[in-house]
């Protein structure tokens, strides 16, 4: 699973730094940093659960950062979209 998580880092060293410490803590996980974002994004593939989520923010604010999980409001690659758009261009049309 890939977990998404808004963080105020800002410093490029830094979160290589810390990218290395989660990925020390957990082995099983990739982690990145798009600092690019306006929400200084930080993410997380191979999270198995609420322990490893918690790992996560425990170790950023380790670092003296802030860390939250970003829900999922935007539709998964692959969800058949379809009929929501055909609505909406009906809608439009009308």
């Amino acid at each position: 699973m890939i977990e998404v998580f808004k963080t105020n880092v800002s410093d490029r060293e830094q979160a290589g730094k810390l990218a290395d410490r989660i990925e020390r803590v957990l082995c099983h996980c990739c982690v990145n940093f798009d600092l690019d974002d306006c929400d200084r994004i930080l993410r997380v593939k191979g999270i198995t659960g609420e322990t490893d989520i918690c790992q996560i923010i425990s170790v950023v604010k380790s670092f003296g950062y802030d860390a939250e999980i970003l829900p999922d409001d935007g539709p998964f690659l692959g969800e058949d979209l379809s009929e929501e758009v055909s609505m909406e261009l009906s809608d439009i049309h009308a």
